[in-house]
């Protein structure tokens, strides 16, 4: 993008989701997806794969249920650096949950499951970008086809995930698509990296295939409210200035904005928290 959209080292940070049990949830996570460091303090805890947090779970045994009409989280999409560490998962999911589905994107070969309340993962790997296909618009080609399970039978349930895991990207259930691509695009800055007919965009910075992706497929129309699920996600952009700029592209185009902690904090259409933070 431009010079006034996000850099293209920005990247996806943390998300934050408000749960009932927060032992089952965390036990889950460790287990199951192979998050290797967990810090709690109070009804919080952080899960982390080396220094970089992944999901920030937040205990709220009063919230209910996420309703059918509710926009929300459809996945968050932990990123795996190789095959190896795929095949790692797909023995963890097998070995002490179940699998919800798995498919072959051409540019990365994904896992998906959900947590014990509802929260839909993704568990990916990228082929290399040299790899990657473009359509005559120069967007990366994204299909959906089977997964080759053949190549990954190889995997170690006991092994975690490696340090280099990251958040690789959101996809999030709007209630409107227009409102919510405006907002991602013109007012934070990403740039559309794919567009579908069937209700969804992919959007993303510095080419990559995407780093948030937004859809309409399941008729939510009303917003996110207090109830189990997504609360809140990060962007991560590389240095100080490039935040700076964020704020001012806000507070330009008439976002509220709240400052906190040297992060720009927003609400994003259907309710949704969006903290940008400069790389530590």
């Amino acid at each position: 993008m431009g010079a006034d959209g996000l850099p293209p080292e920005t990247r996806m940070g943390m998300v934050t989701l408000r749960v009932n049990d927060l032992d089952e949830q965390v036990e889950f996570y460790r287990r199951v997806v192979g998050v290797p460091t967990v810090d709690r303090e109070g009804d919080r805890a952080t899960l982390r794969a080396g220094e970089t947090a992944l999901v920030e779970l937040v205990e709220a045994p009063e919230a209910t249920e996420r309703p059918r009409t509710a926009a929300g989280l459809f996945h968050l999409a932990i990123r795996v650096p190789d095959r190896g560490a795929l095949a790692d998962a797909l023995a963890r999911v097998r070995s002490e949950w179940r699998l919800a589905g798995a498919s072959d994107h051409d540019a990365s070969e994904a896992l998906y499951l959900s947590d014990p309340e509802g929260n839909g993962i993704e568990i990916y790997r990228d082929r290399p970008r040299e790899e990657w296909t473009y359509d005559e618009d120069g967007r990366v080609v994204m299909t959906t086809e089977p997964l080759a399970f053949d190549a990954l039978d190889d995997g170690d349930a006991d092994t975690a995930l490696p340090a280099e895991t990251d958040l690789g990207h959101v996809h999030l259930e709007t209630s409107a698509l227009a409102p919510s691509r405006a907002f991602y695009v013109d007012d934070l800055g990403f740039e559309v990296s794919g567009a579908f007919d069937d209700g969804a965009a992919f959007l993303s910075a510095g080419g990559y295939h995407h780093h948030l992706a937004i859809n309409t497929w399941n008729g939510r129309s009303t917003p996110v409210g207090d109830h189990r699920g997504l609360t809140a996600f990060e962007v991560v952009v590389p240095d100080a200035d490039a935040l700076a700029a964020v704020g001012e592209r806000f507070e330009t185009r008439g976002v509220d904005v709240e400052r906190d902690d040297g992060a720009v904090r927003v609400e994003a259409p259907d309710g949704i928290t969006v903290r940008v933070r400069a790389e530590e």
